[in-house]
This record gives structure tokens, C-alpha cells and sequence, in this order.
């Protein structure tokens, strides 16, 4: 050890400066409240995108009574999801003190839309019955130390092949998103449109990743929120003088979620509607489809919820440098517990299950460190049920930069894979790949996991297997074969 590392291991920790720093130990992190609140702004601006992107995916698909969400009013929705994540993310910040942000799960509510509402015979209320049983039954998982068991039973280099994978899917979501990487003609994915970036609002997403590139390389502090008022700036102006519109099948070069327009100033505050909080039917669902169906895509929903969150936090940690010596981060089962209660709470107020977002990266990469980064990020969204307009002025291609350079500081973690070691190397290698391949962190993590159990089975070291990861890898392969099992069962 170094002069300049013992010196440092004896510093003593600084001392807290007042009560909510000594409550979230924001010195003893090596943070600052300025710093904080900060990190919790850049946290909402890149993913206060679901405020607009939820009610687009649940509140335009009709159950299979043929009725829609909220008799289809978005509005409604839109403030419902801004006040779940809201109270789940202050919940977040206070009871586990880790900047980690919680709102509808992108992809679940896909599932909970197109997969279980849509079924004859299925209502909406039905089917967020599912979605509380599913977080409710996490919940008792947790509660008895199974899911923080397991979590703790994954390897620490699958861990950290986790990260790094999580950090190349959220820069793939960024160049998606933003309109940069699209469905090619003849290619799976392309560069922008026809191989260009022919559009002002991909000129606008490439100038905001070059300046948060700047302006962190400069190490300017608040260099990603900067990033995003800037842009977003320039992005009204560019609207304004050329009159883009909303990306379409007509409008290729549109925005590709927000057109930057800023309303009328009689238009930035309106009374937020929760009538669809507490619509849901517990048991409809099984009465409708009957338990097995049930059973099944409850499963289903918890599977990718269940481990989600758990690649989550490790990567939100490992940013944030919170992991202990096994990558655990600190207070895990707490982070589980809110995690959890959100999903059933998502289900109760009818907006989908709220899950971890891996866009809380944004906001560490900032230098959040405490829980009261997420209390910050969970107060704007209560702010967003009455700002919905103010919210839609930031585009996608004005955040996004964000998640790309996050992605790129997560990714570094790579190093801290031995490669040569190739029990180890090839299922972190296919954990990394298959996150952005599939668009999906659990898929990832499934494959991750049942390579390495296959693996060691092959050399004849079954037993340095944990026996939990055994229980995993078959609860994996389930998952994977979901479709042939509901196919052969008439579901």
C-alpha cells in the first residue's frame, strides 16, 4: 500500500454538515446535497420519457372485452404513471437510500398490454390484478431472503458481465430512441435514415452527444443536465424555424417521440386525473382464463421483473462505486422491498408494474450517490402530474445523449473480467452480447447464467455450482420456453 492510500484509509469520514446530509450520509459518500439534487434532475429528464411512452403502449390496445384503458384517455394515464413513479421513487431514496429511480417497466407493460389484456375475455382490470399478484408474490420472496439469496449466489464476474451489459443495452436504447440506429431495408439496423443523418433532429442528437462528450471530458460539473437544457433549447429553436413534426411513416426525419414545442403559458399547469388508481380485479383473471394460464403468466411477469432489478442495481452500484468486495450493493434487501411494493403498486393504480430504470445511471454518471437523488427525481414526477406540457418540451433526441455516454462509463467495468478464463469469460461474453441483441436485460442474464451451470457441469465441477444457481438455470430455461409450453397447453 501507497503513502497516498494509507493516508486515505485513516482520513476519517467527513463529518455530516446537517440532518438530511447525515441521513442519507451524503459527505460519507463523497457527495454533496448540490450534487444530489442535481443528479436527480438528470435522472428524470432521461426517463420522463414514460410519462409519454406508457400511456402510448397500455392506453391505445383494447382488452379482450374491446374496451381501452381509461376509455382510452392518454391524459389520464399520463399523470397516473407520473405519480407512481413518483411516491416509488421518494420510497426508494428514503427506505434504501440508493439513487435508483423506479416508473412503469418498459417491455413489461408490452406484456401486460398485448399478452394478457388483449385475451378473450380479459379486462384491463384483470389483467393489473395479475401485475399485484406478481409484485405481491416478489414481495413475499423477498420478505423470506429467497431473492436476495439468490441475487448473492451469482457469481461476482457474471455480476459485472451484467453491468457491462445493462451499459451497452442503455446505449443501444439511446441511439434507438433518438432515430440514430433504425430498421434497415434490407439490414436488421442501419445508421440513421438510409445509411444518413439526413434529418435536423438527428443533428441535434449528434450535437448533444458531442457537447455531454465535452463537457464530461472538460469534467464540468452537471455536464449531462447541461447537455439536455442546452439541447433541449436548440431543439425548440429548430422546430420552431422548420416546423419538423413527429416522426411517421411519412415524416421519417420527424421527432422521433416529443415534438419540442413550447404551449402557451395558460396550458403549463393542469389538475392531474387519478381516477384509475385502485381498477383492478385480483382474481378476475383466473376466473377469465382459468388458475393454470394464470399461474403461467404471472411467472412470466415475475421472471423478468425478479431479475431485471437485480442487474439493475448491481450496475447502478458499480457506477456509483456502493458494491461491496461479492458486488453487493448496500441495504440489497430494502432496494428489493421498494422494488417490489412497486410493482404490486403499479397493478393498483392501473398503470403497469414499476420497475428499477437502469436510466438512474444517467443521473450517478452525474455523481448521485444517496437515496436523495431518487427522492429528487420522484418529486419532479409529482411535479409532472400537474407540468405534463412543460415535461413534452424535452425530445428524445435531447436526452438520449445521455444514456449513451452512461452506457460507455458502465462498460468500462469490462476490465474487471479475467478473459482468459473461459468458465468465466464465454457466459459474461454472452450475458454482455445478448442484453442489446435481444433488447433485453433478463434474456441476457438468463443466458449468462445457464452457460456457465453447463459449463461447469462439463468439466465436472458441478459441485462449486451454488445450489440456488442450479434452481435459477431451470427456472431460465422455463422462461425461455414459455412459448412452446403455453402452445402445448392451449393457452
Amino acid at each position: 500500500m501507497t503513502a497516498t492510500s494509507q493516508a486515505e484509509a485513516t482520513r476519517p469520514a467527513p463529518t455530516p454538515q446537517n440532518p438530511l446530509d447525515r441521513f442519507f450520509k451524503i459527505s460519507e459518500r463523497g457527495s454533496t446535497i448540490g450534487t444530489e439534487i442535481r443528479g436527480g434532475l438528470v435522472t428524470f429528464f432521461t426517463m420522463c420519457y414514460i410519462i409519454v411512452l406508457n400511456p402510448l403502449i397500455i392506453g391505445t390496445v383494447k382488452d379482450g372485452q374491446g374496451n381501452f384503458l381509461a376509455n382510452g384517455d392518454l391524459a389520464v394515464i399520463a399523470a397516473t404513471t407520473a405519480l407512481v413513479a413518483g411516491v416509488m421513487s421518494i420510497l426508494m431514496g428514503v427506505v434504501a437510500n440508493f439513487p435508483l429511480a423506479l416508473a412503469a417497466g418498459l417491455g413489461l407493460n408490452a406484456v401486460v398490454a398485448y399478452s394478457i389484456a388483449a385475451l378473450p375475455g380479459m379486462s384491463w382490470q384483470d389483467a393489473m390484478g395479475l401485475v399485484v399478484l406478481e409484485g405481491l408474490f416478489i414481495l413475499v420472496l423477498v420478505l423470506t431472503g429467497f431473492r436476495e439469496a439468490v441475487f448473492k449466489a451469482v457469481p461476482i464476474e457474471l455480476k459485472t458481465a451484467i453491468s457491462v451489459g445493462i451499459g451497452l443495452f442503455i446505449a443501444f436504447i439511446g441511439f434507438v430512441d433518438s432515430g440514430f440506429v433504425r430498421a434497415g431495408a434490407g439490414t436488421p439496423v442501419q445508421l440513421g435514415i438510409n445509411g444518413s443523418l439526413g434529418s435536423w433532429p438527428l443533428l441535434v442528437f449528434v450535437v448533444g452527444l458531442l457537447l455531454t462528450i465535452v463537457l464530461m471530458v472538460r469534467k464540468v460539473k452537471g455536464a449531462i443536465l447541461i447537455s439536455i437544457i442546452g439541447v433541449t433549447v436548440l431543439a425548440l429553436i429548430v422546430e420552431a424555424i422548420g416546423a419538423i413534426g413527429a416522426h411517421g411513416d411519412k415524416n421519417p426525419g420527424g421527432w422521433m417521440l416529443n415534438v419540442p414545442k413550447f404551449p402557451g403559458f395558460g396550458h403549463l399547469v393542469q389538475t392531474p386525473d387519478f381516477s384509475i388508481v385502485g381498477h383492478f380485479s385480483l382474481l378476475g383473471g383466473i376466473r377469465q382464463i382459468g388458475v393454470l394460464a394464470v399461474i403461467l403468466l404471472v411467472f412470466s411477469l415475475m421472471l423478468a421483473d425478479f431479475f431485471d432489478t437485480m442487474g439493475t442495481m448491481v450496475a447502478i452500484g458499480g457506477e456509483a462505486g456502493l458494491l461491496d468486495k461479492d458486488g453487493n450493493p448496500p441495504r440489497t434487501r430494502q432496494i428489493l422491498i421498494v422494488d417490489s411494493v412497486a410493482a404490486a403498486a403499479g397493478g393498483a393504480a392501473s398503470v403497469s408494474s414499476n420497475t428499477a430504470y437502469i436510466e438512474s445511471a444517467s443521473g450517478v454518471g452525474d455523481g448521485a450517490r444517496t437515496g436523495l437523488a431518487a427522492v429528487t427525481t420522484g418529486i419532479c414526477f409529482l411535479l409532472a402530474t400537474f407540468l405534463a406540457p412543460l415535461v413534452e418540451l424535452v425530445p428524445s433526441e435531447a436526452a438520449t445523449p445521455a444514456l449513451v455516454v452512461v452506457g460507455f462509463l458502465m462498460v468500462m467495468q469490462v476490465a474487471g473480467i479475467n478473459w482468459r478464463n473461459y468458465e468465466v469469460a464465454i457466459p459474461a461474453f454472452l450475458t454482455i452480447v445478448i442484453m442489446p441483441f435481444t433488447y433485453s436485460i433478463t434474456a441476457g442474464m438468463g443466458a449468462g447464467i445457464i452457460t456457465f451451470v453447463v459449463i461447469k457441469l462439463a468439466l465436472g465441477k458441478a459441485k462449486l455450482v451454488h445450489p440456488l444457481m442450479w434452481i435459477i438455470s431451470v427456472l431460465f430455461v422455463v422462461y425461455f420456453l414459455l412459448g412452446p409450453i403455453k402452445d402445448a397447453l392451449g393457452i
